[in-house]
């Protein structure tokens, strides 16, 4: 049997990709802020209902320049419940990563616990919508007004969320996207900060470019942080298929939730409310004490089938090195986060996965789920 990958990029047929390119070849134009640049701007907006996006190379990129853009100083409250990069691009901009602990439902910070980290040094709140679950953002976004901190939210995994109707991109300050090859929406590599305002945006613009206003005019330490016209192209064919992409995703999930509902010790994340919209962009589940094996012998089980499952997020960014030594770091002081990170597993979903492929991962999880620990065998 051919190995099933936790995730696989969606590439629409390569000859629809072809014209795209012939365009750019004529223009001779391959980065600066080209045609496709432009057009993929304009046509990201309209498709997310937002009124200001800023392209980027990635969304690493993008995390790094909306700190900058907001001149955040000092302490910046976050989870430990996320990829590094969402942490890394606050070292990078020299700030003190403060840790909270996550809610057990969501897995997005907890409001109660960001507002008892919050001290004279805290400047902004970088929350994550984990696997495209939207945070608390009322509850946020009161703390944020009640202590004067700027909110930027890591929205990795939200490309196209909507919450009440209106896209989850419009909360806080700035909301932060990422188009890696692995995302819902992608353009081989990319990225983008959703801006509140004209005005933002020009700052957001002038920064990923090097600080530049015009050929002789530099008003700030800049970055190169542009998105290139082929990966603009990609990203222009892509809004082609996102809704059929998106549906295949939630065709994938409503199986697994079939397939799986009721296997004792396994708990699926709770489906959107009504009002709003997901994009499935993964499928988590927790592995619970009274599964028969533990997360870790399922995931190796998995794996002996050619099932490649992801411990994601695991181990919490708060173990690295790097974070450790932080007072916030400590063992103990996060608890919810420590105990999701030690049972998280998450499934294969991506449109090209096969209803059989998906039964086959199903079926294997209700095997482990009859198998007695080996402790005990």
């Amino acid at each position: 049997m051919n190995p099933i990958f936790v995730t696989q990029p969606y590439l629409p047929p390569l000859e629809e990709f072809i014209p795209y390119l012939e365009q750019i070849w004529e223009s001779k134009t391959l980065t600066n802020r080209g045609p496709m640049h432009q057009r993929l701007e304009k046509e990201l907006c309209d498709h997310l209902g937002v009124e200001h996006i800023s392209l980027f190379a990635n969304g690493t990129l993008a995390l790094v320049t909306a700190l900058q853009a907001l001149r955040i100083t000092g302490e910046v409250i976050t989870t430990p419940y996320s990829f590094v990069a969402t942490a890394h691009s606050l070292l990078w901009n020299g700030l003190t990563p403060v840790f909270a602990d996550i809610d057990p439902v969501t897995l997005n910070l907890d409001p109660k616990k960001i507002e008892a980290a919050i001290t004279p040094k805290t400047t902004a709140i970088v929350p994550v919508h984990c696997y495209g679950t939207p945070c608390d953002i009322d509850a946020i976004q009161t703390i944020a007004d009640n202590y004067n901190l700027k909110v930027i939210y890591d929205a990795a995994h939200a490309f196209g969320v909507k919450r009440n109707g209106q896209s989850i991109l419009k909360a806080g300050d700035l909301s932060i996207l990422s188009f890696h090859a692995t995302k819902v929406f992608n353009t081989f590599e990319g990225g983008a900060i959703i801006s509140p305002d004209a005005k933002t945006k020009q700052r957001i613009d002038q920064l990923k470019n090097f600080g530049f206003v015009d050929e002789v005019t530099v008003v700030a330490p800049g970055i190169n942080g542009k998105m290139s016209e082929v990966n603009a192209a990609f990203g222009l064919l892509q809004l082609q298929h996102i809704e059929r992409a998106m549906a295949r995703r939630a065709e994938i999930d409503a199986m697994y939730r079939t397939r799986l509902a009721g296997v004792p010790g396994l708990r699926l994340l709770e489906q959107p409310m009504p009002g709003n919209t997901s994009n499935h962009s993964y499928f988590p589940v927790l592995v619970g004490p009274d599964f028969s094996v533990t997360r870790d012998e399922l995931y190796h089980l998995m794996k002996e089938q050619g099932i490649h499952g992801r411990r994601y997020f695991y181990p919490l960014i708060s173990e690295f090195p790097m974070y450790r030594h932080l007072p916030s770091a400590q063992p103990g002081l996060m608890p919810v986060a420590q105990g999701i990170s030690r049972e998280v597993l998450c499934l294969p979903i991506y449109p090209a996965l096969t209803d059989e492929e998906v039964h086959r991962i199903a079926d294997t999880v209700c095997f482990a789920a009859t198998v007695q620990h080996k402790a005990a065998a």
